[in-house]
């Protein structure tokens, strides 16, 4: 029992950047989605996440041949061969990428202290916050999978590697095929979920109108990366930081137009049918002159 406490303890001490975002996470999608909607896909999502790792370790399918090195299994959580952190980052990692697909998507209602995206149902369970997200997701593993290979230079901890080196700093390109798809299962779990589970016209327990809710998951998103490349500059691979860097500049820059121009452009129909959809909408108060 004690030594198990001391896992317990270790697991968290030993990541607490991890349980960091976890704890992000928890206050981007509650106010969001609910405490059910959330508890549901951190469960699902962790096994989902879970499962693919185990088989990949032992079968190769879906990231290509790895390994985990047990080198903290006495002092913090592992399943199975996989360390508990590991599956339970894909959780938040997997909400942030939607959130952000979202806001990308969606029509934006602003006013002075406030942002409300006019999502609607079939806004979030659409195909295209699906793809979009899911590409967000693997966007975030280009940049933290090539730094998390180099962890013996950091905190990390040298916890894996891969049977042959890949193409990207070591990371091969089978890696991010299984991202794509397990990010993909992961986001559509989040939309099935979020069509299922609760009363459409009842208010989910959690669920609430925070000052710039919406915004709340892409900083999520943002500070993650931010938190790589900043590792990545830290232990001296500066062009793998400028990779990483150009690799986000045109997507974050096509996403932050798109928003600012499509903020406050909506139509009266879009309104509407966002607060047909959520009655208790933020969307109720603020005047916004450029609406049409």
């Amino acid at each position: 029992m004690g030594d198990m406490l001391w896992i317990a303890i270790g697991t968290v001490t030993m990541r607490p950047y991890v349980f960091a975002f976890f704890a992000a996470y928890l206050v981007a999608a509650v106010p969001h989605l609910g405490w059910r909607k959330v508890a549901l896909f951190s469960v699902a999502g962790y096994l989902i996440s879970f499962v693919s790792e185990f088989s990949s370790i032992n079968t190769g399918i879906p990231y290509g041949w790895y390994y985990y090195i047990d080198t903290t299994s006495a002092r913090e959580l592992w399943i199975a061969g996989v360390p508990f952190f590991d599956s339970l980052s894909y959780v938040f990692l997997a909400y942030c990428s939607y959130a952000t697909a979202l806001l990308i998507v969606s029509p934006v209602k602003a006013w002075r202290w406030n942002l409300v995206t006019l999502e609607t149902h079939t806004i979030r369970r659409s195909f295209s916050v699906l793809f979009l997200g899911s590409l967000f997701q693997v966007f975030l593993d280009i940049i933290v999978d090539p730094v998390a290979l180099q962890g013996r230079r950091w905190f990390l901890g040298q916890i894996y590697g891969y049977r042959e080196a890949g193409t990207h700093f070591g990371v091969p390109l089978s890696n991010y095929l299984g991202w794509w798809l397990v990010s993909f299962v992961m986001i559509f779990v989040l939309q099935v979920i979020d069509r299922r589970v609760g009363a459409e016209r009842e208010k989910p327990v959690g669920v609430s109108d925070l000052p710039f809710r919406p915004l709340y998951g892409p900083v999520l998103y943002l500070s993650v990366i931010a938190f790589n490349l900043g590792v990545t500059v830290w232990i001296g691979e500066r062009l793998m930081a400028l990779t990483g860097f150009f690799i986000f500049v045109l997507p974050l820059a096509i996403a932050a137009v798109t928003i600012i121009r499509r903020t406050n452009r909506y139509r009266k129909e879009e309104l509407a049918d966002h607060l047909r959809d959520f009655p208790w909408s933020a969307a109720t108060t603020g005047t916004v002159e450029r609406s049409r």
